[in-house]
């Protein structure tokens, strides 16, 4: 077997995709003969049967590929889906698989990154779809520290007007440098600190921005970001709330990697088509000052077929 061909293969199992074309143009031509060297030489995807003599599939093989088929079908149904309904899903989905890693990651940016309305309007379609309400079916899942934060955030619904009072933007900005202190100082659990929930899940963007800001000039320069180290879920409400376009950046630099697991990858299809309207462009200019490469060119190089023309077509929306 030609080594073009095994190379065809081994980047179709890449995990980003299957070039559907180069893949039906190297597998429609193979022999028996092929097909069994390439069995043979993909230990990865296959093991010797000792008991019958052949090589059979390992099942994390077959649930690979079968993963990387689906990725262009579910880019395109989340893509047509009403927004409400897909963030209603989206959370439906990571509260259904543990609280955990990327499943919070994704509850914090439906309620973070999302409008007062865009939010109210999951809200609203996960009524209809699961009749309960985000509200108490976070409640019932989360069972940690994280319950009285989470909660909050999704029921939270902003002003989102420019008005804010400075004055109480740099109190509250003490208030938040105060309970990091003494959650450091105690080992408390500032996850559960009531003001730095109140003012995380009530005040608007603008005022948030503005005690940030402050937070910075109390603080010798460090972010509340930089602060929160070890408070990973606080870490990512504030990234969304105050600076959503370095949160999804970083995100999709971590689900643009080779070797990134199949829940990271997940975050490559969501960031593209839920903001391919939203705030692309501005992604797009983030993610080539941070990494020296565009997000264009990243997932030409990584991703596969139709998966990859479909991203780059979303991502042409902005241009």
């Amino acid at each position: 077997m030609a080594d073009s061909a095994m190379e065809v293969l081994t980047r179709a199992l890449s995990g980003h995709g299957i070039n559907e074309k180069a893949m039906i143009e190297t597998l429609g031509k193979w022999d028996q003969e092929e097909k069994r060297l390439f069995r043979k030489s993909s230990s990865q995807f296959f093991s010797e049967d000792e008991r019958c003599c052949f090589e059979r599939w390992e099942e994390h093989g077959m649930r690979l590929l079968k993963h990387e088929f689906m990725r262009f079908k579910n880019a395109v149904v989340l893509w047509t889906t009403h927004p409400w309904e897909r963030d209603a899903r989206l959370v439906k989905e990571a509260l259904s698989k543990g609280h955990h890693g990327q499943n919070l990651n994704i509850l914090i940016e439906v309620a973070c990154t999302r409008t007062s309305d865009e939010l109210l309007g999951a809200r609203k379609a996960y009524h209809s779809l699961f009749d309960l309400s985000i509200e108490e079916d976070v409640a019932a899942h989360m069972n940690g520290p994280q319950r009285k934060l989470l909660v909050a955030l999704m029921s939270a619904y902003r002003y989102e007007g420019p008005k804010y009072k400075e004055e109480t933007a740099k109190s509250e900005a003490k208030e938040v440098a105060h309970a990091i202190k003494e959650a450091a100082t105690q080992k408390s659990s500032l996850i559960e600190h009531d003001d730095v929930v109140r003012i995380l899940s009530t005040r608007s963007k603008h005022h948030l921005h503005a005690l940030y800001k402050h937070y910075n000039e109390i603080s010798a320069g460090r972010s509340i970001v930089e602060d929160l180290h070890g408070n990973l879920s606080l870490q990512e409400a504030v990234l969304c709330l105050v600076n959503p376009v370095k949160y999804f950046t970083q995100i999709l630099n971590v689900a643009l990697r080779v070797e990134a697991d199949k829940k990271i990858k997940k975050a490559l299809t969501r960031i593209v088509v839920t903001r391919a309207d939203k705030d692309m462009k501005d992604i797009k200019v983030e993610f080539k000052n941070e990494y020296g490469v565009s997000l264009g060119e990243r997932i030409e190089s990584v991703c596969n077929g139709s998966y990859k023309d479909f991203l780059l077509a979303l991502l042409a929306r902005s241009d």
